[in-house]
């Protein structure tokens, strides 16, 4: 076996490459030197065919030998058996099967020995056909032949059996041919095929295992090297044959060597579901329980009973189908009827346990007369029927006519975990019924039977479940068992963590990411860096909680690198702390101490994870997992921030993705974050405006000092920004201590009149509103989370409140000393910070000196440029230089001063903004224009780059416009629209290349300027759609007469070559296929891509706007607040303050807010109240959707018709009852008038009358 198993590894390796047209066929190309087939070699003569036929089915002519006598040569052979008179060969029949006329999928066939071991033929069937792991195995057997299936049973298979294979992923293992049960089983999947949607049609396996010499036209699929396909004709007849039947994805063509007989098949099929039933469900084997294998019995002759035995034996679960056939009866007698007379009180009374045995045996011996009266081996029979009446606990008994087909998938689970309870070691039925319904997914089937409230669940029965439900992707299950005992604090712990990690798909790109930092850490200690190969993980995740793990495996750290790299500088890294990280170590050494950690003793992995559910959520969301994602963050704290946390990694990850389905499914529920993020937002927004305010800018340390301004930012949630509580908030820090409605006039005519700052010409917020809006802030956290005043108080209450008391004395004296509006500066000083410590003050200021700058840049270099020294530069062009200088000083600070990131991080974050790139730009152009206008032999080109560095700085201008409401999203505009006029130069530079090279070949033979080519091949061209054509050169009746030459001599010294008249005409229709396309096709093409860019942005122009804005106040909200030139003295004064006092910055505070205690506690369970209200309002609007309430009426409708369904049998049995009733009366009269003419019995008074009862009807 293992030969075997390593000579296939070895020829799928040398298989392994190709090309793609013959991709199949060497995939598969060591079948037929690992799987053989069956050939009868020696002659057992039929004494029914008058010697022309071997017990086999073949004639004598196909037989190489004839047999005269067994192995002691004495007696004449008389039994054809397998194993001593046939032989082994490789296999000629396998590869894909396509059936003539079907117009379906190919399906997958292979004949085989029935001596293959099954290890290689499931492999087979799940890696190389690539049939998905089964969590369920349904064997149906019996009813082979032109048996008639009864009308219940095919209704039974349709509606029971398909659907619960559908519901639970499970494999029907048929017969395959279209005959019996096998044809009604067929027939329920294509059925199912043709009414179900695509995505469950996958879910039905049907395998169909038939006798390779009992199969019609067999001989079509014969081919030594594979069929890829083989087509297969199948006869056009209603009733049963031997032909395959096309609802089966996959054949197993059994050979004994045999031809035309039945039963080949039986022992290699119950060797594969006994191997089947020995491997574990899930993803890559990674579920907690093997795959269930369940045989289905309907009807069944008397070689049934030895089938069913054998397998029993095996401790294989049966389903028998009572009232379906002989056999079935038979078994549904045996442990009804027959053990109900044995095991009674009244029979046990006086009778010895040989009796008992003895009168067992009998009754047994005439069930089985009765069922198999022509059979001849009795007493084998009843052997097997004793034999499987031992195993009774493994049976099931169905009555189908009676139950029906509704909730046959419970009929299935009940007796798996019948047969679970025998099986099993563990004492609790529950647990392994638990564990199948995970397998199957079927929630609905734990709800209803495991979690109705019966049953008192412990974290121990639930643990491995939960595992099993994370890692294969069921989130209904995940809810139930959070709902039902399992404390999700006490399951995740960091090492749980890491073992879900590790379990991720190789497919998936969160696991391709994370293997490639694992190799970066692997390569840094020194061992072999990971091949491109999967890396092996345990089977199991229980496995991989117990077995140690070494430093070569996942750990948190990989986790902590995949998403600093997505989610940037936006938070500090995750899982430092349980690792022992500084946030601030580089990354090489935190490489090092990561592997000296993960080679001892990692006592972080036993520690609860502080932050469960947002692990979870995380993980969820790394692989794209929808339900559980939103599961997860309904349950995480902080569901604004989380959101926008999801939609950023989601946004990243889907820019990495190269399917297009998985990028589309990333994009869209990165929408729905956003979506929940801005509706939860909103719900808080409507609640308390200054909580809300609180809410955008404080500080989590769940997601590591992010605010939810940062994390929207960065998750390019335009959406979000667009909400009016969040503008309401940039309004305010926008404005300062100004009123929002003061008008922009008022503001730059107090530039140039300050005095009236100190008048009512410009109306300011009092300091008494911040601090009692601070104070009331302060107080509602006293009170009750609903807006109710809280009225009963214990004494830690009153201590809590006298502590709040004295952080709101702390507080309102911090405020006192920061807020620009306090009594201890005069109000000279006061209001004159006020005024220009506003965001949009600076802004104005910027504005106005900005174009003071551009006046004295355009004065200079049109009339104050003066030549290189000693003659220049002249006075005011040193005050330009200067103005520059100061420029350059505010780009070196918002660069290397902003942020507490490393030095390249922050250089990295400033090129990323565009306008930073503008403003680069123009600064080294200035400085080469300078370095260049110092020398006489540079002084015209440093002139010329001046002036193109006026330019630059003058388109800078675009960008102060992006506060305008109506400006903002045209700037958006206009930026897309350059994108697409790249697309257009792309198409126009092709048609000019064309055109030009292909005009100048036809005008000018030989002319070998280079100057003059570059002008007829591209300049000309681009200039003839603007109309500018010459037609002297076009035309020759308006030619005219110049001096040229066709001398190539003087031509290369410099003469006008002659233009050539050959081909003139070609000329002229080549220039209007080329304004044909260039002014009519192009340029209308570029008309209407402007057009779609166009629509597209100012369809949410005011979305754009609003996110633009953010943007622009973050930046002029950190500018110092006078303006260049002036700006150098705000510098000084910062590095004054911040290097030498060492004085925090008190307007980072607007931005982001630091809460700890009980305060961010309070704040974080009214967020929380204000989801659950968000949640309870979408699923009240789900519920009234027309969808819910069509779903809600079918369900009704499905139970009044299982109501009348029961009446319908009330009346029946009520009918019996009355028919048995008329006849009980019938001899009571009798009787009665019997006893009265005979002269036995004197009666002493006379016999009574039947009153006549008369029916009520209503009146």
């Amino acid at each position: 076996m293992r030969q075997m198993q390593r000579r296939m590894d070895q020829v799928e390796r040398d298989g392994g490459v190709g090309k793609a047209g013959s991709q199949k066929e060497k995939d598969q190309s060591w079948i037929p030197k690992i799987i053989k087939k069956r050939v009868c070699t020696t002659f057992v003569e039929d004494t029914l065919s008058n010697g022309a036929l071997c017990q086999c089915g073949g004639k004598r002519e196909v037989h190489d030998s004839v047999a005269t006598g067994d192995y002691f040569g004495a007696a004449i052979v008389t039994q054809w058996d397998s194993r001593q008179h046939s032989s082994e060969c490789p296999t000629d029949a396998f590869g894909e099967l396509e059936f003539a006329g079907a117009g379906r999928r190919h399906s997958h066939f292979l004949r085989l020995s029935c001596d293959t071991p099954p290890q290689i033929v499931y492999t087979l069937m799940t890696v190389h056909w690539s049939l998905p792991s089964p969590n369920l195995v349904v064997s149906v057997v019996g009813g082979e032949g032109h048996e008639k299936i009864k009308p219940w049973v095919r209704d039974i298979l349709r509606n029971g059996l398909v659907r619960a294979a559908q519901s639970t992923g499970a494999w029907i293992l048929t017969g395959g041919l279209r005959e019996g049960v096998s044809r009604c089983v067929g027939e329920a999947v294509r059925d199912h095929g043709a009414a179900a949607p695509a995505l469950s049609q996958k879910k039905v396996i049907a395998v169909g295992l038939a006798p390779w010499g009992l199969v019609h036209n067999r001989q079509q699929l014969v081919n030594a090297q594979g069929s890829f396909p083989a087509r297969y004709y199948v006869q056009n007849i209603s009733r049963d044959s031997c032909c395959l039947d096309n609802s089966c994805q996959a054949f197993l063509l059994v050979d004994n060597g045999s031809v035309g007989r039945r039963g080949g098949e039986t022992a290699f099929r119950a060797n594969l579901e006994d191997y089947i039933s020995h491997q574990r469900t899930g993803i890559w084997g990674s579920g907690s329980i093997e795959i269930p294998v369940l045989c289905m019995l309907i009807s069944g002759d008397a070689s049934m009973l030895e089938r069913l035995d054998a397998s029993l034996k095996k401790a294989t679960p049966w389903l028998v189908l009572a009232g379906s056939g002989p056999a079935a009866d038979l078994i549904r007698e045996l442990l009804d009827n027959v053990s109900t007379i044995i095991l009674s009180p009244t029979s046990l009374e006086g009778e010895t346990p040989e009796s008992q045995s003895s009168d067992f045996c009998d009754r047994v011996r005439e069930r089985v007369r009765r069922y198999f009266p022509d059979e001849a081996e009795l007493e084998k029979l009843v052997e097997s029927a004793l034999s499987i009446y031992q195993n009774r606990e493994l049976i099931t008994i169905f009555h189908g006519e009676q139950e029906g087909s509704d909730d046959f998938d419970t009929v299935l689970l009940k007796a798996l975990v019948r047969a679970s309870k025998r099986v099993s070691s563990k004492p609790s039925e529950y647990t392994e019924e638990l564990k199948l319904a995970v397998a199957w997914n079927r929630v609905d089937i734990a709800k209803t039977e495991l979690f109705n409230g019966d049953i008192q669940w412990r974290y121990e029965d639930l643990e491995k479940s939960m595992t099993d439900a994370l890692i294969n992707d069921k989130p209904q299950f995940v809810r139930l068992f959070c709902e039902n005992g399992l404390n999700i604090i006490d399951y995740l712990t960091y090492e749980r963590l890491e073992s879900l990690y590790r379990s991720l798909p190789d497919s998936s790109l969160a696991y391709i990411l994370l293997q490639r930092r694992l190799s970066e850490r692997q390569g840094l200690a020194g061992s072999q860096p990971i091949m491109d190969g999967p890396v092996i993980v345990p089977l199991s995740p229980q496995s991989a909680l117990t077995s140690p793990t070494s430093a070569m495996e996942l750990s948190l750290y990989e986790v902590s690198r995949l998403l600093w790299d997505l989610l940037g500088d936006v938070c500090q890294p995750f899982y430092y702390g349980p690792l022992g990280l500084d946030h601030s170590i580089n990354t090489r050494r935190a490489l090092r101490q990561i592997n000296k950690l993960l080679l001892g003793d990692c006592m972080y992995r036993g520690q609860r994870c502080l932050s469960p559910w947002a692990a979870l959520f995380i993980w969820a969301v790394l692989q794209n997992r929808k339900e559980m994602a939103v599961y997860f963050w309904e349950m995480v704290g902080e569901s604004v921030l989380s959101a926008l946390g999801g939609c950023k990694i989601l946004r990243e990850l889907s820019k990495l993705e190269g399917e297009t389905e998985s990028k589309v499914a990333m994009k869209e529920l990165a929408q729905l974050f956003e979506n929940l993020a801005h509706d939860v937002f909103g719900e808080c927004y409507q609640n308390s405006e200054s909580r809300s305010f609180t809410l955008l800018i404080k500080k989590s340390t769940v997601w590591g000092g992010a605010t939810c301004l940062q994390m929207a930012t960065a998750a390019d949630a335009r959406l979000f920004f667009s909400h009016d509580g969040v503008q309401s908030l940039l309004s305010q820090i926008w404005w300062g201590d100004m009123e929002r409605s003061t008008e922009v006039w008022k503001l730059i005519l107090t530039f140039f009149l300050p005095p009236l700052l100190y008048t009512n010409f410009i109306s300011f917020r009092e300091p008494e509103e911040e601090l009692n809006s601070v104070a009331v802030f302060y107080s509602r956290d006293t009170d009750s989370l609903d807006g109710n005043d809280a009225t009963v108080f214990s004494l830690a209450d009153i201590i809590q409140n006298e502590e709040e008391a004295e952080q709101l004395r702390a507080l309102k004296e911090n405020l006192e000393g920061s807020l620009p509006t306090n009594s201890k500066r005069p109000f000279i000083v006061s209001r004159w910070r006020q005024f220009w410590y506003a965001p949009v003050t600076s802004f104005l200021g910027n504005v106005l000196m900005y174009f003071l700058f551009l006046c004295l840049f355009a004065y200079v270099l049109l009339v104050d440029y003066k030549p290189p020294p000693p003659d220049g530069p002249t006075p005011l062009e040193f005050v330009l230089y200067f103005w520059v200088f100061t420029l350059v000083c505010e780009e070196i600070r918002q660069t290397f001063f902003m942020g507490s990131l490393f030095v390249l991080q922050r250089m990295r974050n400033y090129i990323q903004d565009v306008w930073n790139k503008c403003d680069l730009t123009a600064i080294t152009l200035f400085i080469l224009a300078l370095c260049c206008r110092m020398y006489p032999w540079s002084y015209n080109f440093g002139r010329a780059v001046m002036a193109i560095d006026f330019m630059v700085f003058t388109l800078r201008l675009i960008h102060i416009f992006a506060i305008h409401k109506q400006l903002g999203p045209k700037i958006i505009i206009v930026g897309k629209m350059m994108k697409d006029v790249f697309f257009f130069l792309f198409f126009l530079a092709v048609w000019l290349m064309a055109y030009g090279v292909t005009n100048q070949a036809l005008l000018y033979s030989y002319d070998p300027r280079p100057n003059w080519i570059f002008r007829r091949v591209f300049y000309r061209p681009y200039l003839h759609i603007f109309g500018q054509i010459p037609l002297n050169e076009l035309d020759t009746d308006k030619l005219s007469e110049i001096n040229c030459t066709n001398n190539t001599t003087e031509i290369e010294a410099g003469a006008e070559p002659c233009m050539s008249m050959y081909a003139n005409w070609l000329v002229a229709i080549l220039l209007v296929i080329y304004l044909l396309f260039t002014n009519i096709v192009l340029v209308n093409l570029l008309i209407a891509m402007f057009s779609y860019t166009f629509s597209k942005v100012q369809e949410h122009s005011d979305t754009y706007w609003k996110f633009q804005r953010y943007n622009l106040i973050v930046e002029y909200h950190s500018r110092p607040c006078l303006a260049p030139p002036f700006i150098i003295i705000s510098h000084l004064h910062l590095f004054i303050k911040r290097s030498i006092r060492h004085i925090p910055s008190v307007k980072s505070q607007h931005f982001a807010l630091e809460l700890r205690g009980r305060k961010a506690s309070q704040l974080n369970t009214w967020e929380a109240i204000q989801k659950e209200n968000i949640l309870s309002a979408q699923n009240k609007r789900k519920r009234e959707s027309d969808t819910a309430q069509l779903k809600r009426t079918s369900i009704k409708v499905d139970n009044v018709l299982k109501q009348m369904v029961e009446i319908r049998d009330h009346d029946r049995r009520l009918q019996l009852l009355e028919t048995q009733l008329e006849y009980c009366c019938s001899a009571l009269s009798w009787m009665t008038e019997a006893l009265s003419q005979s002269n036995l019995i004197k009666a002493s008074r006379p016999s009574p009358l039947l009153k006549d009862i008369t029916p009520l009807s209503p009146s």
